[in-house]
């Protein structure tokens, strides 16, 4: 598709004032979590989509640094929620207080829950009941709460980034599917390498510790996220897109492999996660345009919480990541 060099090329700059703005955020996060780097990569891309995250680590992989870090260099209002059985929707959205005015005139004032944030951190959020977690993800959905018939909006912009401990699991409402879905990716945070882990324990445990500087603010990272919903995505890139999600979907049409060890697949919402995703990758690293590659190394993030194995697949060792890897490799 063609345009005008009068249009284009003040496009061109602004994608790479952009880039070169998102590289430095990049590497003042890079300061503070090290040996993260995937997972730093696929947290902006979240931040940059306009989206929410899940968060699947074991404890001490600095989950919890690494939404405090983001929040102060992209300028963002962080809170945190620690999500526990006894946790209810009210500390999370807020409530109505009844108040006497000096006059003895009775109203009720609306007092905010930590949710009123710009990057919100659901810590364990498994931990907490159905009812409570249905509560944080309707807000994540709906940009906005509702109490006592009042409607009250979010701040913009509004993002979640909430964690997942995988090994404990006693005890926890793990979420299901469609709660599941509303999360743009899941991200994988590991255990550092063993480099990492030096520089980590040097930097963290002397007199002094590193503070991370402000890099964008929340206008400026706005006008970021409308500019990546602006980025071209070749022909090329839509397909595999489509061939990606949709080959992942178990069905009469599917490859046998996928019927046999795909109990359900990927909805269209997938294919909207990665249609945006690929467009922040290339943006953040100061490209034009997403390639095929972008495709292939956000399939996984994009997918793996989107879908689910048969009993037989499971009992054969086969692993979400080994069905993805096939979907991709045939548009590599």
């Amino acid at each position: 598709m063609s345009t005008d060099n009068d249009t284009a090329e003040p496009a061109v700059q602004e994608v790479e004032r952009a880039g070169q703005l998102l590289g430095r955020a990049r590497e003042a996060v890079g300061q503070t979590i090290f040996g993260q780097d995937p997972v730093v990569e696929q947290s902006l891309i979240t931040i940059l989509c306009g989206g929410h995250a899940l968060l699947v680590g074991v404890p001490g992989v600095a989950k919890t640094l690494l939404v405090d870090t983001l929040g102060k260099v992209l300028g963002l209002n962080s809170k945190r929620i620690q999500f526990t059985p006894d946790l209810m929707p009210s500390d999370i959205v807020g409530s109505e207080v009844l108040e006497e005015a000096e006059s003895g005139r009775r109203s009720f004032r609306f007092v905010p829950g930590p949710v009123f944030a710009q990057l919100l951190m659901a810590d364990e959020i498994n931990r907490a009941s159905p009812r409570t977690q249905s509560a944080l993800l309707q807000a994540m959905q709906e940009q906005h709460v509702t109490v006592a018939g009042e409607r009250h909006d979010l701040p913009r912009p509004f993002h979640v980034l909430a964690t997942q401990n995988p090994i404990e699991q006693e005890g926890t409402y793990p979420l299901p599917e469609a709660q599941l879905d509303r999360f743009l990716l899941q991200i994988d945070v590991p255990y550092p390498g063993g480099e990492a882990e030096r520089q980590m324990m040097l930097a963290t445990t002397g007199a002094s510790t590193h503070e991370p500087p402000a890099v964008l603010d929340a206008k400026e990272l706005m006008n970021v996220q409308r500019l990546v919903r602006r980025m071209p995505v070749g022909d090329a890139v839509v397909d595999a897109i489509l061939a990606v999600v949709r080959r992942g979907r178990p069905g009469p049409d599917a490859e046998p492999a996928v019927t046999e060890q795909v109990a359900w697949g990927p909805g269209p919402r997938a294919s909207q996660a990665l249609m945006l995703t690929v467009r922040a990758r290339a943006l953040l690293d100061g490209r034009l345009a997403p390639s095929i590659d972008d495709v292939i190394a956000l399939a996984r993030p994009v997918l793996q919480h989107r879908m689910a194995l048969t009993f037989a697949a499971r009992v054969d060792g086969i692993t979400i990541e080994d069905v993805v890897g096939r979907l991709t490799e045939r548009i590599a």
